[in-house]
């Protein structure tokens, strides 16, 4: 496993990476901090670390979410640009689009999402529904992958600037995007080790699925604070740039924004990407199983494309023996609640 290697400067305290973190203009729209719950059945069923879970699907937003945290940094851009539509893009059951979709309706914006069919295409449920709920206009495209999507978003808003509206442009990929909302789970980790630290413990691992932001953020959160804690992120998707280098890359971008002194190396990246199955949004066995032993231990809800997978990992880890009794785990519940709804058929027998 990577370690991660530590800053040779002074590791700043949680008041003084709050400070930092409170110099940046913020739309507040989370509802934090979120609770640290310990698992003790769940623990007790792996057989492995002590499970705590970190309740980012309490965030609020349209059944909640990690994209809540990020999006109270990224707002406030939009905002001040006067527009009076945001335009956004991902597959049919994107959490992304969901939450945005949620602030946007907050914040009085109108919003239009270009959807990529994916593997559960235009069927009315889960984040889908919840998108045209709240009154997206959206657009169903079939293209093979996620990364197609920027030249179709961009044709949108030029669409919609040639009709006289005032959009702003999400780009899904832009650094600029991608390094603010980063800030999100820098704070995250902060918080995390406050609770931690209230109970007098302290994790040797935080367990997370995700593709960008959210590693990014707890990884540089970590440095910054000079902590031990090794971020472990299952991924959920292959594509076509490394995760490590492209996580480290967004970590780095973060770090100007806070003024840090600390720099994220790709080696410094811990990501597992042996947990995906055949394609993203698919279920595998791993998670099935996942999904099922939260449910019944704890009557912990799982997503089957990200938190499933990362659960799965979190007990493949041990079952391997790369996690053992004695140690401490965080698993970050990123949320994805609705997409349960879309795959019913693919988690349970009728």
């Amino acid at each position: 496993m990577a370690v991660q290697t530590q800053s040779r400067n002074r590791p700043l305290s949680r008041a003084e990476l709050r400070a930092r973190i409170d110099r940046l203009p913020r739309t507040r729209l989370a509802a934090l901090p979120t609770p640290l719950e310990a698992c003790p059945r769940l623990t007790a069923a792996i057989g492995g670390p002590e499970i705590l879970v970190k309740r980012d699907d309490m965030t609020g937003l349209a059944f909640g979410g990690n994209k809540a945290r990020q999006l109270e940094f990224l707002f406030p851009g939009i905002l001040a640009s006067g527009c009076d539509t945001i335009v956004a893009g991902a597959y049919t059951q994107s959490n992304w689009c969901r939450q945005i979709t949620a602030a946007a309706c907050r914040l009085g914006l109108k919003v239009e999402l270009v959807l990529v069919h994916g593997i559960k295409g235009p069927k009315l449920t889960g984040n889908l529904l919840l998108d045209k709920l709240m009154g997206a206009n959206v657009t169903i495209v079939d293209i093979d992958d996620v990364q197609r999507l920027p030249p179709i978003l961009e044709a949108k808003t030029q669409e919609l600037k040639a009709a006289g509206r005032k959009p702003y442009l999400v780009s899904p990929f832009a650094m600029s995007t991608l390094s603010i909302s980063t800030v999100g789970y820098v704070e995250a980790m902060v918080e995390i080790d406050e609770q931690l630290s209230a109970r007098g413990l302290k994790a040797d691992c935080v367990y997370v699925s995700g593709a960008n932001m959210t590693p990014a953020g707890l990884l540089l959160g970590a440095k910054a604070l000079g902590l031990t804690t090794r971020v472990v992120g299952i991924s959920p998707v292959r594509w076509d740039e490394d995760r490590a280098t492209d996580i480290a890359r967004i970590a780095n971008a973060a770090a100007k924004h806070l003024e840090l002194d600390v720099t994220v190396s790709p080696a410094d990246v811990e990501n597992d990407d042996g947990y995906v199955g055949p394609k993203y949004g698919l279920v595998t066995p791993e998670c099935r199983e996942a999904v099922k032993l939260a449910a019944s231990t704890e009557g912990l809800i799982l997503d089957p494309v990200y938190t499933g997978k990362a659960m799965a990992g979190l007990i493949g880890h041990v079952r391997q023996g790369k996690l053992r009794k004695g140690e401490t785990a965080v698993f970050l519940h990123t949320g994805g609640m609705p997409a349960v709804f879309a795959y019913a058929e693919d988690l349970v027998d009728a």
